[in-house]
């Protein structure tokens, strides 16, 4: 994985050949590789640089408290202390000393910005500060929690950032990193971290659940964002799984789960985890955005391996079980949607008087309409047909069976869809 290079990591290198004019946020879910593109381009660039992680503990207590640094926080008979404003103060304050004696200027990258409280405030007052100085110091901020990020660019940081995201791992890549065939890709799904366990299942399964999807959930949203309600998002976050592909009301998801709850409440679970690279609600297709907004969510992963995480089949029982294969594969679809949307560019569903489609892209006015076909159920144009009556569609597209092949749709860029039609 570490020698593997994302196609972000090109991006990055362009913006570090340019004078520093806006701090660079890399973003995106757990385990998509954010640490590990700030480090290759590091190594690469020919400005001097220094990554700093909140993550990594303190260890020498003693330097700090010379310096009058010495975090706020509980320290440990190790000698570990929490991190806050004023470690990123003294972080900050030794990579411009560093910047003085660089004619080629400075990289200054920092993970895990969000964990650090106020941190939005205190990065404007020191990038602010260097702007005013004129030091060429360029600024990387990397964060597992999109959503609390994004409060903090556009409630501290307005016109001072610009973003790279990084996605959940595409077939392509998968594929070029560790050899994934299609039917790998759609049961292990696109997490490069557990790609090396996929031949001892139990193995994989426990690095799932253990180090991505309950680290995902009690470290990126309850320990950052408020929820009343823990216990209530965990179960949601189960039927989400357990529902991927299909569409459900919200007061249907209140009667399947156990703790109270109301319709209000699930929308803004289903956001957080939607932000945080799990489970998303897509909206039904209509010309009405108050429409949009009140219909049922069709939910889907946004990473395949959580359906398979979830369930009690095995890599070669789920391929058996066409029913289950086929909920997978739709789902696949609706991941690689998601992930790779352009800005710009909406994703939804349509259904109407027994008629559905699967997926509805929007751009500009545009429609493209995809129906799945894994061979599981009967093949049917109908849904797509009815809607391009309906609506002025520029593309209907069938994928798999009779269709567009599988691979070759999770191969290709989604903007492609609306290009020479």
């Amino acid at each position: 994985m570490s020698d593997f290079e994302r196609p972000q990591k090109s991006i990055l290198l362009e913006r570090l050949e340019e004078q520093p004019q806006r701090i660079i946020f890399v973003t995106g879910p757990r385990q998509t590789g954010k640490t590990t593109l700030v480090n290759q381009v590091l190594s690469q660039t020919y400005r001097p640089s220094r990554f700093s992680s909140v993550d990594e503990p303190v260890s020498d207590v003693s330097s700090l408290q010379a310096a009058d640094a010495l975090p706020y926080g509980t320290s440990t008979n190790l000698g570990f202390v929490h991190k806050d404003v004023r470690w990123l103060v003294a972080e900050w304050e030794a990579v411009r000393q560093a910047a003085r004696n660089s004619q080629a200027g400075f990289v200054f990258a920092i993970d895990e910005i969000q964990k650090i409280p106020n941190w939005s405030e205190a990065v404007k007052g020191l990038w602010d500060a260097d702007r005013r100085e004129g030091r060429n110091i360029h600024v990387i901020l990397l964060g597992s929690a999109p959503l609390l990020m994004q409060k903090g660019m556009s409630e501290s940081l307005a016109g001072r950032f610009e973003t790279i995201r990084l996605t959940h791992w595409s077939f392509p890549e998968m594929s070029a990193a560790f050899g994934f065939d299609l039917p790998h890709y759609i049961y292990f799904g696109g997490y490069p971290g557990g790609a090396a366990l996929t031949h001892d299942q139990d193995r994989w399964l426990a690095y799932l659940q253990d180090a991505l999807i309950k680290t995902n959930i009690e470290q990126d949203i309850l320990a950052m964002q408020r929820v009343d309600k823990p216990a209530l998002l965990k179960q949601l976050f189960e039927l989400c799984v357990a529902y991927s592909g299909q569409i459900l009301s919200y007061n249907k998801l209140l009667g399947q789960l156990h703790d109270a709850g109301n319709t209000t409440t699930l929308a803004r679970y289903l956001e957080l985890l939607s932000s945080s690279g799990l489970v998303a609600g897509l909206p039904k297709y209509s010309g009405s955005a108050y429409r949009r907004r009140a219909s049922s969510p069709k939910l889907n992963v946004l990473n395949t391996a959580l359906i398979s995480a979830n369930s009690t089949r095995t890599f070669e029982e789920a391929q058996a079980d066409r029913s289950f294969w086929g909920r997978m594969v739709e789902s696949a679809v609706g991941a690689h949607l998601f992930n790779y949307l352009p800005r710009g560019c909406g994703l939804h569903y349509w259904r109407e008087h027994g008629h559905e489609v699967d997926f509805v892209l929007e751009r500009a006015g545009r429609l493209v309409a995809i129906e799945v076909k894994s061979g599981a159920r009967p093949s049917s144009t109908v849904g797509l047909r009815e809607f391009a009556q309906r609506e002025h569609v520029m593309r209907s597209l069938i994928v798999g069976t009779d269709g567009i092949p599988l691979a070759e749709f999770l191969s290709t860029p989604v903007k492609e869809w609306f290009a020479g039609a």
